[in-house]
């Protein structure tokens, strides 16, 4: 169902697979790379990985998915991502709206693209994990909160063995796209959501609040409970915060 490009390294491989979404032959083409000169996290935020410390990849879904769906692929790919971690042995929990977390502390982000032709859509997501810590540098040492890696608690782990591991869970949900809301109700459940305290900076306010995690929105929007009263916080218009 997959194949894989492999790169050393790429500018980011987001880029190198949005100009093959929709492709005749680009069907479950998993764009692969060691190491990204120009890596995006969301709202262009730079993703900063040493070479051969992550895994690194842009998996072009093997079908279109309905336009309708788009919102739920990034919670999808969480879901998907986190059964492929622990195959490989690990654990990880999953934060609103599209980070991996090891104890609390960031180990991995997603990033996905698309093409829309009328109600289809081509999809790549994009992944960044940290696996194998890398030696210190400044560019880690600047990193606030710093980073967790997947090796900090399995030593053993494997960029392949997990690659492999994360595809398999890609082939095993892909019908489930076919029911968005209901991968937002196994995302909610996967990351224990509902009662999780979240610390939120909306864009265009000075100051961030922390407010009780209720359910997702029928777009991928975060409800939360904030002060007794509920509040709908949008993908596109605030961050969480970690210490």
């Amino acid at each position: 169902m997959f194949s894989i490009r492999y790169a050393p390294e790429t500018d980011s491989t987001n880029d190198d697979a949005a100009p093959l979404l929709g492709e005749p032959g680009s069907e479950g083409l998993v764009v692969l790379a060691d190491f990204q000169r120009a890596g995006k996290g969301r709202r262009a935020r730079t993703w900063i990985a040493p070479p051969g410390s992550s895994l690194l990849f842009t998996a072009i879904l093997p079908r279109p998915i309905h336009t309708s769906a788009l919102w739920a692929i990034p919670f999808w790919t969480a879901l998907a991502v986190a059964d492929g971690i622990e195959a490989s042995g690990a654990r990880v929990s999953l934060q609103w709206p599209n980070d991996l977390l090891l104890d609390g502390r960031k180990c991995g982000g997603i990033l996905c693209i698309s093409r829309v032709a009328g109600e289809q859509a081509w999809v790549g997501c994009g992944v960044g994990l940290n696996v194998a810590r890398p030696a210190p540098s400044s560019d880690l040492a600047a990193l606030d909160p710093p980073p967790a890696f997947l090796s900090d608690r399995t030593p053993q782990i494997r960029r392949g063995a997990l690659l492999t591991a994360i595809l398999a869970a890609f082939a095993r949900r892909l019908d489930e796209l076919e029911h968005p809301g209901g991968v937002a109700r196994a995302w909610e459940t996967r990351a224990v959501l509902r009662g999780t305290t979240y610390c939120i900076l909306v864009d265009g306010e000075s100051e961030p609040f922390e407010a009780t995690a209720l359910r997702l929105t029928n777009d991928g929007g975060l409800v939360v409970d904030a002060g007794g009263a509920e509040r709908t916080i949008s993908l596109a218009d605030a961050r969480v915060l970690r210490d």
